[in-house]
Order: structure tokens, then C-alpha cells, then sequence
């Protein structure tokens, strides 16, 4: 068989070549753009011939600081085809965490949303590395700015190369992504993503069993293009020549459910806090959102409730998956077998509760103190990963080897997997609650909160206690005009548990704690609660 590398060039190229008139719909701050494959090609190949330009060398890191738009997606593929490596960088991290991955990674050239740029404006004294900043805005005047140089990114493009070739020698193991974790504790990790895990992700992501992307979709990721590529889907709906919609900055769940009936968007992603908000929206409002053959949900999981919703009132498929910074991030898809097709309704909605199998090409299993786990939906372990797609170390970070061992990713998260070999996500580890030397999983109590009809959000925490070690406290917020008190939360609850998995106290809050990539902040919260207590 021939040997032909797997690198990221010839995805943008099949694109251009079979898809021309395909078009991405970009939304920024000015206004909506609408450009085609083929205009696409030609303005990523001119800013890889402006990076080239700059003195960007093989190897070296471009960041971005922006939102999901087309700009974003022409460095996407226009760093990885000179053969650099695109840092898609979390403008949400705090000043010190946001220094610290830009020198890290020793960016050299920044890429910068003009309403982003008093972020890096505010840190550029302590960023060691950056040698260039280029400003993302349809703006024809550059903007008053300490940042020097800047130039601006639509000039520069004027001036590139728009037949500019992509390297032909790229090694498809050489790194061409990077994203950094989220940190919700200690300093941010980074990792690295290979032309060849990302081409194979992509390859994945277009199969009738996992995100099913092909040239007929009209894909919107909502998960920022800095979290985990965007679980890969500016990718694959490249390279599978789908429309994109790129909904740009500050949306709003209106916005969404706009953009979805207009566009005639068929497939998204994004995170349980994005849905959770849309659904509140579609209740209000009158829209027509039957163009979506499916919504794809991860980053934390999904209320059964919320699934449910989605399905039931609003007949649109909605699909849990399973992933994370070290993954790429897909890993597991949930999606009934066909045997399962035939079960009870309340069976089939417990399957797509749970995060799904493992994708093809990657293994998993489940480790405790006993050894490995039994695949019987009860035994609780922690997950380990193994596949083409998965890191085997941090970039420069000693935690590798807590992290990578004996040739598998050792996640933190703690499953069962039933004898379908579908996982379920039971907790962190660090976010287990051991009551009287039981365990009791926050995340089952959460999603069986925000299944009580008041009920907006729900995250539980453990707080001390002395006699049973550890008990849970639920932190609650209520949907607008609703109300329930702590009676009335156990009572609901008690009717799916075990009275000594009841929570001990329940907190209404008028807002939970995020991170930033949305998912609620846990340690805050802990914290929060046990001053309060």
C-alpha cells in the first residue's frame, strides 16, 4: 500500500477542489459574511504566505485570541500548511493563566479580535515571546493600541498570495494544533495535536455512528473554536465539504435559535449550559428549528431531563458525547444499537443518558484498587484511554507522568461501563462524596435535580462532616418565576435514592460559578459553600 502521509493541507484542498460553491457563513462584530470554499482556499493560502512573510519559522506557534468566525478558520489550516502550530487560546483564563500559556507555548505571532485585544493589551509587558500582532476586524483603520507591531489581518491579506502552495514534506506526526486545559486547578496543561490524530478524528466524526458530518449538513459548533478545536468540527465539516455557520462573538441563545432557522442549520455542538439556555428561548418563542437532525452535547454531561426535552417536545435528536483537551476531544458517542431500538422508552432514554461506546479506534477501560472494573454498569473505576488521537504527554509539563502511564491516558473521571460497553461518567475523582465510607456521585444527584420542573441548574458539593466525612450540599438556581424550597427538592429526590445520598442542605443561588469553558466551578463553589456552613 501506498504510504501517503495524514496531514491537514489536503482537507482545505478537497474542499476547494469538490466543493467550491459551499459556502461558510461568518458572523462578527460588524456584520455577517458569506464566503465560499473557494474564496475560503484563497484567503488562507494568502495568510499563510503572510505568515511565512513575518518570519513565522517551521515548528513555531501562531495564537489566536478570537471567537468562532472565518477568519478563525482560514488559521485553522493556513499555520498547520506552512508547517506551524495554531495555539487556540481561551480568552476567558484569567491574566496570569492567559501569560502563562502564551509564553508556555512561546507564541511569536498573535491573531487578535479587535474587541479582545485589552486583554492581551493589559498582559503584553510580561509576554516573552511574541515578536507580531495582527488584528481580526472588518475595520479598515487599525485602532489606537500599545500593541506594536499591529497590522491588520484583511490588509495583510490583501498583500499575500492567494495561490500560495502548503507544504508537500509535512510529517503527519509532526504537532499542528495546540489547545491548553481549562485549570480549575494549578496552572493550565498543554497539548499538542498531530496532522495525523486530527485527520483521523476527522475521519471519524463523518461515521453514521458518531457526529455522521457530511457534504449535506449545515454544521454550527457553538463550542468555541479555542475549546478543544471545537471538538474537531471546523475540521471535519471542511473537509466533508458541509456548510459552516461560525456565530461569531457574544451570542446570545436568541441569536442561536435565530441563526438555526435561518441558516437551516442541521447539526451543532456545544456544551449542557448552551442547551439548557436555547431550550428556555424555543419555550418563549416561536421558532422554527426543524432543519436539526441533531444536537450534539458534551464538556460535562447532560441531564436526562434536558435530552428528553429536546426529543420529546421539541422532536430534535439529541446526542451525548464524551472527550477532553487530551483527547482531541471525541472518545465516545452515545447512539442506540439496534436491539436497543426496541426497548421501553425509559431504557432507551437511560442508554443516551450515559456518555456511549468508545469510537472506533479507541480502547478504554475502567481501573479501581482491585484491578480492572467488570463491565457490568455498577463497578466503579477510573477511565483509562488509549488511540490515534490521544495525547501521551503534556508539552513541557511534569504532570505528564501522573497523567500518561504504561501507554494509557488515566483521565480522573470515574465510570461504569455496562455490558454494552456504554460508559457513564459517575464523577471526578476529586469530586466523588465519601459519606460514612460510601460513595455518592454529584453528577447523578445534579442531573436528578435539574429534572424537577423548577429547577434551571444544580451543581453539588461535598462538604466535611464529622461523623460521616463527607456529605453533599446542592447548590441550586430556579428558572425565572418558579419556586421550590429544600423540602421540596429531597422529596423529588427521594424518590430516585437512597435516603442517605439526600442532600443535607439545599442552597438557591441566583448563579453558579463557570469555568471557562462553562462547566460549573466546582472548587468555587466548595468553597463558597463551606464558609457557608
Amino acid at each position: 500500500m501506498m504510504n501517503t502521509p495524514l496531514t491537514i493541507p489536503p482537507m482545505l484542498e478537497r474542499a476547494e477542489r469538490y466543493f467550491p460553491a459551499k459556502q461558510v457563513v461568518s458572523r462578527t462584530q460588524e456584520k455577517t459574511h458569506r464566503l465560499t470554499y473557494k474564496e475560503i482556499g484563497k484567503r488562507t493560502r494568502a495568510l499563510a504566505s503572510v505568515l511565512v512573510e513575518l518570519g513565522l519559522k517551521r515548528g513555531e506557534r501562531v495564537g489566536t485570541v478570537a471567537w468562532n468566525h472565518h477568519r478563525h478558520l482560514e488559521a485553522y489550516f493556513a499555520a498547520p500548511g506552512i508547517g506551524a502550530v495554531l495555539h487556540m487560546i481561551n480568552m476567558r483564563l484569567s491574566p496570569d493563566h492567559l501569560v502563562y500559556v502564551i509564553n508556555h507555548a512561546e507564541d511569536r505571532i498573535l491573531l487578535i479580535d479587535e474587541d479582545l485585544l485589552p486583554l492581551i493589551e493589559a498582559v503584553q509587558d510580561q509576554l516573552t515571546t511574541v515578536h507580531t500582532f495582527i488584528l481580526l476586524s472588518d475595520k479598515e483603520q487599525l485602532p489606537k493600541s500599545t500593541l506594536a507591531p499591529l497590522y491588520s489581518y484583511e490588509s495583510l491579506l490583501e498583500k499575500g498570495n492567494s495561490a500560495f502552495p502548503f507544504l508537500d514534506d509535512i510529517d503527519e506526526n509532526e504537532p499542528a494544533a495546540m489547545c491548553y486545559t481549562s485549570a480549575t486547578t494549578g496552572k493550565p496543561k498543554g497539548v499538542l495535536y498531530s496532522h495525523r490524530g486530527i485527520t483521523l478524528h476527522s475521519l471519524v466524526q463523518g461515521m453514521v455512528d458518531t457526529t455522521a458530518i457530511s457534504e449535506r449538513d449545515v454544521c454550527m459548533p457553538v463550542v468555541p473554536m479555542f475549546h478543544v478545536n471545537a471538538w474537531g468540527l471546523p475540521f471535519s465539516a471542511t473537509f466533508y465539504g458541509a456548510t459552516q455557520v461560525l456565530p461569531g462573538p457574544q451570542f446570545t441563545p436568541q441569536l442561536l435559535a435565530e441563526l438555526i432557522e435561518q441558516e437551516k442549520v442541521t447539526f451543532t455542538g456545544g456544551v449542557p449550559t448552551i442547551w439548557l439556555g436555547l431550550l428556555q428561548v424555543i419555550k418563549k418563542g416561536n421558532y422554527d428549528l426543524s432543519s436539526l437532525r441533531g444536537v450534539v452535547c458534551g464538556g460535562s454531561a447532560a441531564p436526562k431531563s434536558m435530552i428528553e426535552a429536546f426529543e420529546k417536545e421539541l422532536n430534535i435528536p439529541f446526542f451525548h458525547a464524551y472527550g477532553m483537551t487530551e483527547t482531541s476531544p471525541i472518545v465516545s458517542f452515545s447512539s442506540l444499537k439496534s436491539h436497543q431500538l426496541s426497548w421501553a422508552e425509559e431504557d432507551r432514554y437511560n442508554v443516551r443518558a450515559k456518555q456511549g461506546m468508545a469510537v472506533p479506534l479507541i480502547e478504554i477501560k475502567g481501573v479501581n484498587e482491585n484491578g480492572e472494573i467488570a463491565w457490568d454498569g455498577n463497578e466503579m473505576g477510573e477511565l483509562l484511554i488509549r488511540g490515534p488521537w490521544i495525547a501521551d504527554q503534556y508539552h513541557e509539563d511534569e504532570r505528564s507522568k501522573e497523567a500518561f502511564r504504561n501507554g494509557w491516558l488515566h483521565t480522573g473521571d470515574v465510570v461504569t461501563i455496562d455490558e454494552e460497553g456504554s460508559i457513564k461518567i459517575v464523577d471526578r475523582t476529586k469530586d466523588l462524596i465519601k459519606s460514612g465510607g460510601e460513595w455518592i456521585s454529584s453528577v447523578d444527584l445534579e442531573n436528578a435535580i435539574m429534572g424537577h420542573k423548577a429547577v434551571l441548574e444544580a451543581a453539588v458539593v461535598a462538604v466535611p462532616h464529622e461523623k460521616w466525612q463527607e456529605r453533599p450540599v446542592a447548590c441550586v438556581v430556579l428558572k425565572e418565576g418558579e419556586q421550590a424550597t429544600k423540602e421540596d427538592i429531597n422529596a423529588y429526590l427521594a424518590t430516585q435514592f437512597s435516603k442517605w445520598w439526600l442532600p443535607d442542605d439545599v442552597i438557591f443561588m441566583e448563579q453558579l460559578p463557570r469555568t471557562s469553558v462553562g462547566k460549573f466551578l466546582k472548587r468555587a463553589l466548595r468553597d463558597q459553600v463551606v464558609k457557608a456552613t
